[in-house]
């Protein structure tokens, strides 16, 4: 599946949040699929949790 249909499939699915459920359901969708793509990523072994983590706390940079 090429990004594309992945995108249109991102973009079909918030429009539907949003038009049933309003603002809100559009920005608790986007939430979770935010918090959805970061453990994807994670569980790929592409983003360390733990330096994300230290970086939002403060103790470590992104440099």
């Amino acid at each position: 599946m090429s990004l594309t249909v992945v995108g249109i499939g991102i973009g079909a699915f918030v429009a539907f949040m949003s038009l049933q459920f309003g603002l809100w359901g559009f920005l608790v969708a986007l939430l979770f699929m935010g918090v959805g793509a970061l453990l994807g990523r994670a569980a790929e072994g592409k983003l360390d949790l733990r330096s994300v983590i230290d970086a939002l706390s403060g103790r470590r940079s992104s440099s």
